[in-house]
């Protein structure tokens, strides 16, 4: 089984591996299953079992995933952490620009995933639309204000890996009626306005 061990990946070269879509696919796949074939990924993917096989087999070699238990001739996979930071090394340009590589598509996966939710969102059934939210809001905060409301993000989706987590791994645990729910936050300085180029109320 996938351990919880925070992964911490700095190195462009491990970062550019994640770039690739159905990698990502992939990942998101068995973040939801202790183990998968390259096989059972095709079923889910769509992908040749080859194309499965080469990118799982291209993870393995970043470190993100590794061979689980065989099956006879099947050979599953899973990952070698449920828990990833991707940041760049700061002193590292190639590293903050691969970083920047990964968010984006990251973000761009994940509201193209929110945008089709919503499009479909009358097949959820009236309760399950009713849960659906979005919030937006915006702050003036320092940078260490910001860190701080960044760490308690972080400690809620802690505490949804332990209250959730085990879901993944052990199907009996799974009340019926569960579905897969998804998690996306983000917190990020605007670039665009700050204290030098926003002036306040009575100075404008």
């Amino acid at each position: 089984m996938a351990h919880e061990e925070q992964q911490r990946i700095t190195d462009p070269q491990s970062m550019r591996a994640l770039t690739h879509p159905l990698r990502l696919q992939l990942m998101d796949l068995l973040g939801l299953e202790p183990e998968l074939t390259a096989t059972e990924c095709a079923e889910r993917t769509g992908e040749s079992v080859a194309s499965c096989s080469f990118h799982l087999r291209m993870l393995a070699k970043y470190g993100y995933v590794e061979p689980g238990e065989p099956r006879g001739r099947e050979k599953p996979w899973r990952l070698v952490s449920r828990s990833r930071t991707v940041g760049p090394d700061v002193d590292d340009p190639e590293s903050v620009r691969e970083a920047s590589a990964v968010a984006r598509v990251v973000v761009e996966r994940e509201a193209d995933r929110l945008v089709r939710t919503i499009g479909r969102a009358a097949e959820l059934g009236p309760d399950w639309l009713q849960s659906m939210v979005i919030n937006t809001s915006a702050f003036w905060m320092t940078r260490d204000e910001l860190e701080e409301v960044i760490d308690r993000l972080s400690e809620f989706a802690d505490d949804l890996v332990a209250r959730f987590g085990q879901r993944r791994d052990d199907r009996s645990v799974r009340p019926d009626g569960a579905r897969v729910v998804h998690f996306l936050g983000a917190l990020s300085p605007d670039p665009d306005l700050d204290a030098h180029t926003a002036a306040a109320p009575d100075q404008q």
